[in-house]
């Protein structure tokens, strides 16, 4: 069985010159996506995206002086897919390869997302336009699982 609910998650854009990111220490309260190699994302509740988006602007900035970064948490919408059977429903929609925990990213539902795997399940990171689009999507898959 597995059950799809919408959360809410915080999002840190950091981009900056690869050796800046690759130096990085990464806030504990957050959990860091390399989505290139001069791009990351930073996962965070959503009552600590401020201090992380200061305390990763600080630590990159003293690398690269023109490193950018954002609150990008209006433009995601988070997505947590969770029970035994998380992981054939979002094979239902996507044919991503995810890790046992850890990041990836691309295709799900014909939207190119993020998607994190933690002990609680999977976490899909869709762009907030087309939320609702994956979230009918993921919807379909999970009432078919049952």
């Amino acid at each position: 069985m597995a059950d799809m609910s919408p959360i809410s998650l915080g999002v840190v854009t950091a981009c900056a010159a690869v050796e800046a990111l690759d130096a990085l220490v990464v806030p504990g309260r957050a959990t860091a996506c390399r989505v290139a190699d001069d791009e990351t994302l930073f996962v965070c509740e959503p009552d600590v995206v401020g201090e992380i988006t200061r305390e990763v602007e600080t630590r990159l900035t003293v690398v690269d002086t023109d490193a950018v970064v954002l609150d990008a948490t209006d433009g995601w919408a988070a997505l947590r897919i969770d029970g035994h059977a998380a992981a054939a429903v979002l094979a239902e929609v996507s044919r991503l390869r995810i890790p046992q925990r850890g990041f990836a990213q691309g295709d799900v539902a014909h939207v190119a997302a993020k998607v994190l795997v933690d002990d609680g399940g999977i976490v899909i990171l869709a762009p907030a336009p087309a939320a609702h689009h994956v979230r009918t999507r993921i919807d379909h898959a999970v009432a078919g699982a049952r």
